[in-house]
């Protein structure tokens, strides 16, 4: 939703509530998707060194 145009903090504020809930609910994440801390970590490689293929 674009409100460049809206001036008014407030009033801004009212459309982007009004439009969150004319929008379709989102999907759930589908099961075994991790997100955020829970995503396998990446090893830093150390100088020198050449990666895997």
């Amino acid at each position: 939703m674009n409100t460049k145009t809206i001036e008014d903090k407030v009033e801004r504020k009212e459309a982007k509530r009004v439009a969150r809930k004319k929008a379709p609910a989102k999907a759930k994440r589908a099961a075994g998707v991790n997100r955020g801390d829970n995503k396998k970590k990446v090893k830093k490689m150390v100088k020198g060194q050449t990666r895997k293929r």
